[in-house]
C-alpha cells in the first residue's frame, strides 16, 4: 500500500505536533513493507518542516502553500485532490487543519472538539476552518480516529456515524520516564526553581488558570511554588506563582514533572490530556478534573476534582501532597497502558482496512 500522512502540524510544538511526530516514528518502526509518503504545506515554516522530517525513511512531498491557502482550496472549495501533490495513494491520513479531496481510503484524527465546545474562546477564523473541514469529514472520511471515548461521544453528538469512529489513545513518549536526581537538579537550577513546587501545563480559560491560582492561594504549605508551563496569555503577578513559558524539550519537561510535588491540571475540557499521562509516566502525582476525557485517562491513579470549584481543587492538592508515594506508584502503572507502539499498531490496523478495498 501507499500510505500518505499529512505532517504539516509537526512544526508547531503543540499536542497535535507530538501526536503526528510520535505516530509517524512508530508507524515507520513497525511497518517495513508498505510505502509511506509524508507530505505537508507551509510557507513561513517550510524549512522547519523539511528539517523535521528529513530523517524519516519515507518519501517526502513538501509544497509552499500557507495554511490559509490550503483552507481555501480544500476546506472551502474542496478542489485539487491530494494526489496532485503525492501521486496515487491507497490511504490518506489527513491533518488537524485541512481536508483535501482524495480517491484514497480516507482517515483523519480528531484530537478534541475545542472550537465547537468553546466557540467564544476560539478565534473566529479558526472556528470557521474547523467547521468547513468538519463538513467534509462527516461527508467523505471512511474512518475517524478519536483519541478517547470522551472525544468519540463528542463526535457522535456532532453527527459523525458511530460506525466510522475508532478510539486510539495517545501516549507519553520515550523521554517520559523517572529522571535521575542529578538531571532533575540541573534542570531545576537552569529554570531557577529553588523551592518545592506544583506544576501545571497550559494557560487560559479552558485550562482553568484563574481557578488553579485561586486554589493554590488556599494552600497553607510553606515554601511551595506553583510553576506554570506554556505560552502565557496574560500577566501573572500572584504570590508564589512562577511562569516558565513554553518548554519544547521533552527531556526538560520530564525532569520538571519528576521534580514536582504534583501535576495540577484542572482543565475544563481535554480530548485526551497528554500532560496527565506524561506526569504519571515519570512518577509525578496527578491532580486533575473529573470531566471530559480526564477521568478516562487518569483511571484510579489521580486525585479527581471539580474544576469549577476552587475548594475542590485546593482539597485535591492537599490530598495529593499527603499521598505522593501511592499516587506515584499508581501513576506509573496507569501510564503503562498507553504507548505509541500500541497506537501505531491500532492505526496500522485501520490502514489495512483499505487493503480489502484496493
Amino acid at each position: 500500500m501507499k500510505i500518505g500522512i499529512d505532517v504539516s502540524q509537526i512544526v508547531y510544538g503543540t499536542g497535535v505536533s507530538v501526536y503526528t511526530k510520535s505516530l509517524v516514528e512508530s508507524l515507520l518502526g513497525i511497518d517495513r513493507e508498505n510505502e509511506y509518503i509524508l507530505f505537508g504545506g507551509s510557507l513561513r515554516r517550510i524549512h522547519d518542516l523539511r528539517f523535521m522530517i528529513q530523517e524519516y525513511r519515507a518519501k517526502k512531498k513538501i509544497y509552499t502553500l500557507p495554511p490559509t491557502a490550503l483552507d481555501l482550496l480544500w476546506n472551502r472549495l474542496h478542489i485539487i485532490p491530494i494526489e496532485t501533490f503525492t501521486g496515487k495513494l491507497d490511504v490518506y491520513h489527513s491533518s488537524d487543519w485541512a481536508q483535501a479531496p482524495s480517491n484514497a481510503f480516507k482517515v483523519t484524527t480528531i484530537h478534541d472538539l475545542v472550537p465547537f465546545k468553546f466557540p467564544k474562546q476560539t478565534h473566529p477564523r479558526i472556528l470557521a476552518v474547523h467547521k468547513a473541514r468538519f463538513k467534509w469529514i462527516r461527508k467523505e472520511v471512511d474512518v475517524v480516529i478519536a483519541v478517547s471515548q470522551s472525544t468519540k461521544q463528542d463526535l457522535i453528538d456532532l453527527g459523525i456515524d458511530e460506525k466510522k469512529i475508532r478510539v486510539v489513545y495517545e501516549a507519553a513518549g520515550e523521554k517520559f520516564v523517572p529522571q535521575k536526581k542529578d538531571v532533575i537538579s540541573e534542570t531545576l537550577k537552569r529554570f531557577g526553581i529553588r523551592e518545592n513546587y506544583l506544576i501545571s501545563v497550559g494557560f487560559g480559560p479552558r485550562k482553568n488558570t484563574k481557578k488553579l491560582i485561586e486554589a493554590f492561594q488556599k494552600i497553607k504549605t510553606k515554601n511551595l511554588k506553583l510553576v506554570l508551563v506554556g505560552r502565557r496569555q496574560e500577566r501573572i503577578a500572584e504570590r508564589g506563582v512562577m511562569t516558565l513559558g513554553r518548554v519544547d524539550s521533552d527531556q526538560d519537561l520530564a525532569a520538571l514533572y519528576s521534580g514536582a510535588e504534583a501535576l495540577v491540571y484542572p482543565s475544563l475540557y481535554e480530548g485526551f490530556g497528554l500532560p496527565v499521562v506524561q506526569a504519571m509516566a515519570v512518577g509525578c502525582p496527578v491532580v486533575t478534573s473529573n470531566v471530559s476525557s480526564l477521568p478516562e485517562v487518569a483511571g484510579d491513579a489521580a486525585v479527581l476534582v471539580n474544576p469549577n470549584d476552587t475548594s475542590s481543587i485546593a482539597e485535591g492538592i492537599q490530598t495529593a501532597l499527603r499521598q505522593t508515594k501511592s499516587l506515584a506508584q499508581k501513576g506509573l502503572k496507569q501510564a503503562q497502558k498507553f504507548s505509541w507502539e500500541k497506537a501505531a499498531q491500532e492505526t496500522f490496523g485501520i490502514y489495512k482496512t483499505a487493503a480489502s478495498k484496493i
